[in-house]
């Protein structure tokens, strides 16, 4: 139970701590395989079956997960997946004398679960992510007996019982650079099912004068917990591969004395056009070189990122050009020479995916013409 709350509990406060752009945006399908670790269960003690209550332990199962998402941006993604588990049982315990199972147990889960992760976009190599699920699964008890040594008695069960089912996923996503969309996976994911959960039974026991006692009722469990780790692929759709790298320049023959620069960059915060003080001794700098070189026209020119709508872009666009004509009228350029201008998100310095904040479209260019 700590462990189950303390997992929870990781994935979801971990959530906020970083808001950058995600490696996914857009629709994505994945799929993975690996070991299962089934918890062992308890059986709570029934008087219609007459049983104590047993305590089932089991072998390293197997899973498989495949899932259909959209990766919402900002490093948020939601999917839906389909899951399966399967463990034997590798022995059954407890009771006033000792037991053993029918040759051929096993324990199958399979359900559909909803899914919200959220992944760290910290390095290029490899992405963390971490996610929270719910949904519903379906557990089959197959060939469950459980028969005293001396042959006394047995109970039975074959049922196949539903229940809600959660999940917690820690991962890391490695990109396939020779692939652009494709990732390898690695996760471990906790699910729990809620229980208890009532699965029917039949129990049989030898009279003292000859002929068999049978009774039915439910073989109730009241714990289901599993520990998965599975590899896996990711193929994230519409993924374009990065523009190559431009040509080197040639070497130029001589170095020629240093003329005063006739573009200045200004950057911005994100969503905002106030200047900061790295701004205003940039815009004094061109406003200094406009009395240096020949000037007829100063242009002022605003831009944004690929987050948020074209129409509010456009507005924040004009704003921060508004910004820097000021602050240039305030450096002594007449108001005659500047033509402020927004241009939105369009003609961005960094290529990128709608919906990312790229720092470096985030500006004004000043152009001394």
């Amino acid at each position: 139970m700590k462990l189950r709350i303390a997992l929870v509990s990781a994935t979801v406060l971990a959530l906020p701590l970083v808001a950058r752009a995600q490696p996914i945006t857009g629709l994505y399908v994945g799929g993975g395989a690996g070991f299962n670790i089934q918890q062992s269960q308890f059986e709570r003690p029934s008087s219609a079956l007459g049983t104590p209550g047993y305590k089932t332990n089991f072998d390293i199962g197997g899973t498989g997960v495949v899932s259909l998402g959209y990766g919402l941006g900002d490093g948020f993604r939601v999917e839906i997946e389909g899951n399966y588990r399967y463990d034997h049982v590798n022995r059954f315990s407890g009771g006033p004398v000792p037991v053993t199972e029918a040759t051929g147990a096993y324990q199958a889960q399979y359900g559909v679960m909803g899914n919200v992760l959220y992944d760290f976009p910290i390095g290029a190599i490899v992405y963390p992510y971490v996610g929270i699920g719910a949904g519903y699964e379906w557990t089959k008890l197959n060939n469950y007996q459980v028969t005293a040594n001396d042959g006394s008695s047995f109970t039975r069960s074959n049922d196949t019982e539903g229940n809600f089912a959660y999940q917690a996923i820690v991962g890391v996503a490695y990109p396939v650079q020779a692939m652009p969309g494709l990732s390898l996976t690695a996760e471990y994911r906790f699910m729990g099912v809620l229980t208890p959960t009532a699965y029917h039974a039949t129990s049989v026991s030898a009279l003292p004068g000859g002929g068999e006692q049978v009774g039915h009722g439910n073989w109730d469990i009241i714990n289901n917990y599993n520990h998965s780790l599975m590899v896996g692929l990711r193929y994230a759709f519409g993924v374009t591969p990065p523009p190559p790298p431009p040509p080197p320049a040639p070497a130029p023959a001589a170095v020629p004395a240093p003329a005063p620069a006739r573009t200045y960059l200004v950057f911005f915060d994100w969503d905002k056009s106030d200047l900061t003080n790295r701004a205003r001794d940039i815009i004094k700098e061109a406003a200094d070189a406009s009395t240096h070189v020949q000037t007829t026209t100063i242009e002022v020119n605003g831009y944004t990122d690929l987050s948020g709508t074209a129409k509010y872009n456009m507005g924040l666009s004009i704003r921060r050009a508004d910004a820097v004509k000021a602050e240039l009228i305030r450096d002594g350029v007449p108001e005659n020479e500047i033509e402020a201008q927004g241009f939105g998100e369009t003609h961005p310095l960094v290529p990128t995916a709608n919906g990312v904040r790229e720092p470096q479209n985030r500006r004004v260019e000043i152009i001394l013409k």
